[in-house]
């Protein structure tokens, strides 16, 4: 069995001969230790879309520049109703945004615009083409864009403060902006199920304490629930990359259709355990980041917190440990060499215990 069957029969709620460890492309380590990983079964997440986003109506120009020593990106949009602009700082694998679109209630027929304009266009091939040139340590994952309200939220239109503002004062308003959002995901779910792709994530970073529970069973679920049933009808895998604390939505999720948690991150870092989240989820994959506040401490103790994530999570089907976070400076090498480690013990515990 190659590394990235093995993370295909984890995903389908198997257990591989060994527990699939699993690195996003954008967090790898130095190239040699990187290639001595993946003789141990390290795989690469690729992820990518299936689709092209167009706005023949709108204009859109990015523009760099530096201001205070810092390399900045404007984007100016030009709609029929008015323009809007925004400012994010690309920060390695993150991006600071300092301004978003919205800026007052003068934006919103712009905005209205702006995401109405929309256009979708499938791009199976892209699919096919890094499927091609994929080794057995790497597999790919595609997405569905985030979760209409989230996308209002974390996609670069309001940012926490202005939704938070508007959703108390002008919640028609935003209201409508979601409906359009609604209406353009619908048109995105055919395309991604279709796509020649074992798996696809829908948002993520969904907060408990800004969105509340109430919010999330109306705005979010109902969503998961139409791309799910769109997944399933071509024999695909769902799930969503939650993070954050999870036990305000722990029912919510488990109630859902989607076959995977992707980025659960248990607890000292959450609100969860890992042993929790396996009671609660039961019949989901849960495939966990490795909790970032563990990095900082030494080798030893990352081999030995990874034996503990795999003796709660035993008998260890339909579970995979995955970063999905990034590092301190400079730990990839001997952090992810700590993991597999760790990986390692157990399994030879397994095997020896009676």
């Amino acid at each position: 069995m190659t590394p990235r069957e093995a993370v295909e029969m984890a995903l389908r709620g198997g257990r591989p001969p060994r527990t699939p460890f699993t690195v996003y492309e954008s967090m790898l380590p130095t190239a040699p230790v990187f290639a001595a990983l993946k003789r141990r079964g390290l795989v690469v997440v690729r992820r990518f879309s299936v689709f092209d986003t167009h706005t023949p109506h709108c204009r859109v120009r990015a523009t760099r520049y530096a201001e205070a020593g810092r390399e900045l990106v404007r984007t100016d949009i030009e709609t029929p109703a008015g323009c809007l602009h925004s400012i994010r700082e690309p920060a390695g694998f993150t991006t600071w945004t300092h301004r978003t679109l919205f800026s007052g209630p003068e934006d919103y027929p712009a905005l209205t615009a702006y995401l109405d304009d929309a256009v979708f266009t499938p791009r199976h091939d892209r699919a096919l083409e890094l499927a091609a040139a994929a080794d057995e340590n790497t597999i790919l994952r595609t997405n569905f864009g985030l979760e209409p309200l989230q996308h209002l939220i974390s996609g670069g239109i309001f940012g926490t403060l202005h939704f938070c503002i508007e959703w108390m004062e002008r919640r028609d308003e935003v209201l409508r902006l979601y409906e359009i959002l609604v209406r353009k995901r619908r048109e995105i779910y055919p395309m991604v199920a279709a796509a020649p792709v074992l798996h696809a994530n829908y948002g993520g970073n969904a907060v408990p304490e800004l969105v509340g529970l109430e919010a999330f069973r109306r705005y979010y679920v109902p969503h998961y629930q139409e791309a799910a049933a769109w997944m399933h009808r071509h024999g695909k895998r769902i799930g969503v990359h939650f993070d954050a604390n999870c036990a305000l939505f722990r029912e919510a999720i488990a109630g859902t259709d989607l076959d995977y948690i992707e980025a659960f991150t248990p607890a000292p870092d959450t609100d969860m355990t890992l042993a929790e989240a396996r009671a609660a989820w039961r019949g989901k994959v849960l495939w966990i980041n490795f909790p970032s506040s563990v990095h900082l401490r030494s080798p030893e103790a990352i081999r030995k917190v990874t034996v503990e994530l795999l003796r709660a999570a035993h008998p260890g089907d339909g579970f995979l440990i995955g970063i999905t976070e990034n590092l301190p400076a400079g730990r990839e090498d001997t952090n992810y060499t700590a993991i597999m480690d760790g990986i390692d013990r157990y399994e030879g515990e397994t095997v020896t215990s009676p």
